[in-house]
């Protein structure tokens, strides 16, 4: 990135040199996008980061086929996709949020029963982000072509810890959010495949052939494309090592804390997401007593006290058990030593506060 911070300022839009050199760098980190979502680099568009993606995908595609006023979506998809079905809502369009198993997973059958000749669009998540579980999407894309819908999929939380094929899963829409793979915070993607039927939300000028108005932020850009190939080259072997050592951070915190439940599917999850309950306290007041630790809950805290995730709430789990939920996500640098210390500290934290 440092050259396109330090040496080169063309607009990418210019015709002169200045401007060609900037061109070509977007060009080549939009393949390195392509590369990693195996789809073709034209059908990728850049973004300020996911949750733009996402509003793009699924307001765009509404306002493109007016005559569809049916959205069907999840209960446990992030903001940056509830957010955007909500204002569609308002606009008098009609949601429907399908439910899932006791492990966070979304039923098809349950899609399938509410699909119609009125759904514009499906929106499922690819990886829920908070418990990691993998969502069926590409049985849930052949639901939604069957019915003539279009299949969008927020795949910020997959996108660069396993693969993610546009070409396996059949998805007309996938959004990328950089910071999730470790490119820069403000900046994203958006695949769209080649005929989809989507208008743009700014106007503008042309940029991003007209999808996406506004000068495009280079050196972003260029740290998101290289970002993918870093983790295309390193996809299956990073997986594993961080799979290992979650599972062994697991193991830590069942043999010494008893009624430690796992929130979400055993195998079908993220090989870096560890959702856990622990009994008898709240995951906020457990974190909290672990200040070397960087975790979250998942759940809001409000004036009025902690509250559950909607998240795990929706999975059939008590409040009361509920509450005790939190995060454990690893990295590329996590090494055996940090999950010692960690499973040491929150052990030593959860029995200080029984």
């Amino acid at each position: 990135m440092l050259p396109y911070l330090r040496e080169h300022f063309g607009n990418p839009s210019s015709t002169h040199i200045y401007g060609r050199t900037m061109l070509a760098a977007v060009e080549h980190a939009r393949e390195q996008v392509a590369h990693l979502i195996e789809c073709c680099s034209g059908e990728v568009y850049f973004t300020s980061g996911g949750t733009e993606a996402n509003n793009l995908a699924i307001r765009g595609v509404a306002a493109a086929i007016p005559e569809r006023r049916h959205i069907l979506t999840s209960l446990i998809e992030h903001p940056a996709t509830a957010g955007p079905g909500a204002w569609l809502e308002q606009q008098g369009y009609r949601v429907s949020r399908v439910p899932v198993d006791g492990a966070g997973r979304v039923l098809p059958e349950r899609v399938q029963e509410c699909l119609g000749q009125e759904t514009a669009l499906v929106t499922i998540m690819h990886a829920n982000s908070e418990t990691g579980t993998l969502q069926p999407v590409a049985e849930i894309t052949r639901l939604a072509h069957s019915a003539g819908a279009l299949m969008h999929t927020d795949a910020a939380q997959s996108c660069g810890k396993i693969q993610v094929s546009t070409r396996h899963t059949e998805v007309d829409l996938l959004s990328i959010a950089g910071h999730k793979l470790y490119a820069p915070q403000g900046v994203g993607a958006l695949f769209i495949r080649a005929g989809t039927p989507i208008r743009p939300l700014l106007i503008g000028a042309g940029h991003e052939h007209g999808i996406r108005p506004g000068t495009e932020n280079v050196a972003s850009i260029v740290g998101l494309g290289q970002a993918c190939e870093i983790a295309r080259r390193s996809l299956v072997e990073e997986g594993k090592r961080q799979s290992h050592l979650r599972d062994g951070l697991w193991d830590l915190l069942r043999e010494s804390i008893p009624g430690i439940a796992l929130n979400g599917y055993p195998a079908e999850r993220l090989p870096n997401t560890l959702n856990v309950r622990f009994p008898g306290v709240a995951g906020n007041t457990l974190l909290a007593a672990c200040p070397g630790i960087a975790a979250s809950t998942g759940s809001a805290c409000h004036e009025s006290g902690d509250s559950a995730s909607d998240v795990i709430l929706a999975m059939g789990i008590p409040e009361s058990e509920a509450i005790g939920s939190v995060r454990l996500s690893l990295g590329r640098l996590t090494t055996r030593q940090e999950i010692e210390l960690a499973a040491t500290e929150l052990i030593k934290a959860w029995k200080k506060l029984m």
